[in-house]
């Protein structure tokens, strides 16, 4: 039995939820967010949260009905307060600015690196060392992190590169004579 599929998702103040078959739609304050579930479960929603239950005992069955829960909560949480991804740039002369919709990195090559921001997803580089990527898709939000730090990942001698805010970089010791 799903622990996760379980709870029901409440919907917070200013959000509503209106589900037409297997697909729910949420509305809030930042947006519109649609999610269609598999035949696998059903949606409800009673009393200002929505319920997900499974149809049946299968494996399959019970599999989705704690991830269609989660894909709720997402889509609840997205609307509301949305989702943030912080990066922090460490190396000497690397820096992050934005320029309009285009993000611009200089990470040590011989060009700068130009990163269009995609539709739903807002970049701001408050300081030349710090990048931060907000959305209402938390799925959206984390692949556009993912390729931002894909340009120079932090490498384990000196630390250097982009990572994510708080993530810890194991160091190693370089070679010894």
């Amino acid at each position: 039995m799903s622990r996760i599929g379980k709870k029901p998702v409440e919907l917070p103040q200013g959000v509503t939820a209106e589900v037409k078959g297997q697909t729910i739609e949420v509305k809030g304050p930042k947006g519109t967010r649609s999610f269609t579930a598999t035949d696998d479960v059903t949606l409800a929603i009673d009393n200002g949260a929505v319920t997900v239950t499974p149809r049946g005992l299968s494996k399959r069955a019970r599999q989705q009905w704690g991830m269609s829960r989660s894909m709720v909560a997402n889509l609840v949480t997205g609307v509301s307060q949305g989702f943030k991804r912080e990066l922090e740039i460490q190396g000497v002369g690397y820096r992050a600015q934005m320029q309009g919709k285009v993000l611009k990195l200089a990470l040590g090559y011989s060009h700068d690196v130009d990163f269009v921001t995609p539709d739903g997803v807002t970049i701001t580089a408050p300081k030349q060392t710090e990048i931060v990527v907000e959305g209402i898709d938390e799925q959206l939000v984390g692949q556009v992190a993912a390729n931002i730090r894909e340009w120079r990942r932090p490498e384990p001698y000196k630390g250097k590169g982009i990572r994510y805010k708080g993530e810890v970089v194991f160091r190693k010791e370089g070679k010894k004579k």
